[in-house]
């Protein structure tokens, strides 16, 4: 592929003069259009204008890349405006921006247009290569100019994977550059890191972590001979292997227009000592480019949750299987009050997976709060964690003591970095081994044992007690609200947080709670699916295409199915998803429907307590969906 088989001369302005930045985006949003790959404008324009806010697109030198990735991109393309006057784009420089790229890129596997759009990325450092583009005067010439540049170039990984031997006493540099995409910066940055270690006459060698990986990857004997190492990267990068070395760490943005500066550095000698157990990530030093406080907050506590969730799926279902087996190879009627305590473990199958799910399960709350408090203060939290977790779990705080542990954990270690830097450098060094793990531990212990659980113990027991006693319209308003949470941004926020919240009322003994969680999820692909082949006319040929998959991931209990569709028409979309899913969790609530499972869908409903109620609950609400949709949606174009 040809960096001008993305480029549609259609999408081609020479004499484009908008007056602002927003100006420029829409224009270069409104060319992309022409090209026919863009299927919902509106929705590509809102992931164009989302790349755009974690940092401007704008990389100096009178040029700006703004790119967007979605499903709105049925084809991989690019669009092309000259500003002959430029344009104020908040560039890195803080110059007016006279030449721009715009980037389509579409939610696939096939990542073929990587390579060629990081060709471009790189032809883009070429001062004369811009100075023919912004003098071409049709676009026929304008895509001449690309074509014959792009014949003569190697592509980027070929270049930069080229065998360099260090010459005697050159300073060896190596370099790693990588952004949120992966699509024009982290090549960009690489380019310009390159050309001025050459400069300079250094010897370098430069991984790229792009979409289509990690690319020219460092090996431990690189590593080990370097003087120096510069991380330029926006987006996390495996730091560990860079301990004990000299390393520079700067946003992406800094390799492309900074690189002389990061070069400069690197030959004096003066770069900071990177220590794994002392990290600052790469998302650390970047912190500006990473969103705020809340999103961190979010970032830190999914980062607990997704390694929680296999001990929580895997565990809790067995111990539902353990149930299960009980259920159906016991008469409960012919047992006492004493035996029936035991239900689970009565026979001795039962018992074998109630055990090997219970060990599982009571990993659940230490990982929680060990991966929360390692996304802040890196691996010497992580044993304060795991502790603060399992003092949480055995104690009375349960769930919400883990959080307080695993956010406290993370500052601990954070704090006694900060403390330990005064240090003298002997004692610095057995820091992460010796004083991070026996202080943090016993501070941690202390803040567990006389503030965590006597508060958030009093708290938990309140919220589970106050759970228990709800009765008939309570628990049916529960169950609206945590269904619908869960078809409000599906996978978002609201979404991990009613999930969260179902898991945690697991952990309590409370299982009606995430019946109402898992079908709320449910709903949503479901009610789309039916939706595509009930009202045709509201959907596009693709749409309608994939509509049908959506019942299976609906009824797996998969709810990211419905999202290219949410995207695609969010105002009456959600809308009659967060209906149709709230009625389905109110139902099951009136049902009195349970799940000790935290996830499965159909497959786990021999384990759901009136699980044919809970099916009608789930086709009502399906089915309420469906006809919202068709009622809101309008006609497809």
């Amino acid at each position: 592929m040809r960096i001008t088989d993305l480029l549609d001369i259609r999408s081609i302005a020479l004499d484009a003069a908008p007056k602002s930045k927003q100006e420029t985006l829409d224009a270069a949003v409104a060319l992309m259009v022409k090209s026919g790959k863009i299927t919902d404008e509106d929705a590509y324009r809102a992931q164009v204008y989302a790349r755009e806010e974690e940092s401007t697109t704008g990389i100096g030198e009178g040029i700006a890349i703004p790119h967007g990735k979605c499903d709105a991109v049925n084809k991989p393309g690019l669009a092309a405006m000259v500003i002959p006057n430029g344009v104020d784009f908040d560039s890195l420089d803080g110059e007016p921006v006279t030449l721009l790229f715009l980037i389509a890129a579409p939610n696939t596997k096939d990542n073929v247009h990587l390579d060629v759009l990081s060709k471009l990325s790189m032809m883009l450092m070429d001062e004369e290569f811009t100075k023919s583009l912004r003098n071409a005067r049709t676009p026929e010439e304008f895509l001449a100019i690309i074509d014959r540049a792009d014949e003569e170039k190697k592509s980027v990984d070929e270049r930069l994977a080229e065998p360099v031997e260090a010459k005697e006493n050159q300073v060896k540099i190596l370099a790693v550059t990588s952004c949120p995409t992966g699509i024009a910066h982290t090549y960009m940055a690489a380019e310009g890191i390159e050309k001025a270690a050459k400069a300079k006459g250094c010897f370098v060698k430069i991984e790229t972590r792009g979409s289509g990986g990690a690319k020219n990857v460092l090996t431990a004997q690189e590593i080990a001979d370097a003087d120096c190492i510069i991380v330029a990267a926006d987006a996390q990068v495996p730091m560990d292997r860079f301990d004990g070395k000299k390393v520079i760490q700067r946003q992406v943005s800094d390799g492309i227009s900074k690189a002389d500066e990061l070069i400069e550095l690197a030959m004096s000698g003066n770069a900071p000592v990177y220590k794994s157990g002392n990290a600052q990530t790469a998302a650390a030093s970047t912190k500006k480019n990473s969103g705020g406080i809340g999103h961190q907050l979010y970032t830190q506590l999914m980062n607990g949750v997704s390694h929680m969730l296999p001990f929580v799926v895997g565990g809790g279902i067995l111990i539902a299987i353990a149930f299960l087996i009980d259920g159906l190879l016991v008469d409960m009627n012919a047992l006492d009050a004493a035996a029936r305590s035991n239900f689970g473990t009565i026979t001795p199958a039962a018992a074998m997976f109630k055990q090997i799910g219970g060990v599982a399960f009571g990993f659940m709350l230490p990982v929680l709060a060990g991966y929360i408090a390692m996304a802040i203060g890196d691996r010497p939290a992580l044993a304060l964690g795991f502790v603060g977790g399992m003092m949480a779990s055995s104690g009375t705080s349960g769930f919400l003591g883990a959080l307080v542990a695993g956010f406290a954990a993370g500052y601990i270690i954070l704090g006694l970095r900060k403390a330990c830097e005064k240090l003298p450098e002997a004692l610095e060094k057995i820091a992460p081994v010796l004083i991070y793990p026996v202080v943090g531990i016993l501070a941690m212990g202390l803040l567990m044992l006389f503030i965590v659980e006597p508060i958030m113990g009093t708290v938990n027991m309140a919220l589970n007690n106050g759970l228990a006693s709800m009765g008939g319209s309570s628990k049916l308003i529960l169950g609206m609200i945590l269904g619908g949470m869960m078809a409000i941004d599906m996978g978002g926020p609201f979404n991990k947080a009613a999930y969260v919240f179902g898991t945690a009322a697991i952990a309590a003994g409370n299982y009606d709670i995430m019946a109402s969680v898992m079908i709320g999820g449910m709903v949503p692909p479901c009610a789309i699916a039916l939706a595509t082949l009930l009202f045709k006319d509201k959907f596009t040929k693709e749409e309608r295409e994939s509509g049908p998959t959506n019942f299976i991931m609906g009824l797996a209990f998969i709810t990211e199915g419905a999202i290219p569709f949410a995207a695609a028409d969010p105002i009456h979309v959600l809308p009659a998803c967060i209906i149709g899913s709230g009625l389905a969790g109110a139902l099951s609530m009136a049902f009195g429907c349970t799940l000790m499972a935290p996830h499965g869908g159909i497959f786990v409903v021999p384990v759901m307590g009136n699980a044919l109620l809970y099916l009608v609950a789930l086709v009502i609400g399906t089915v309420v969906s469906a006809v919202l949709l068709g009622v809101l949606k309008k006609k497809a174009a």
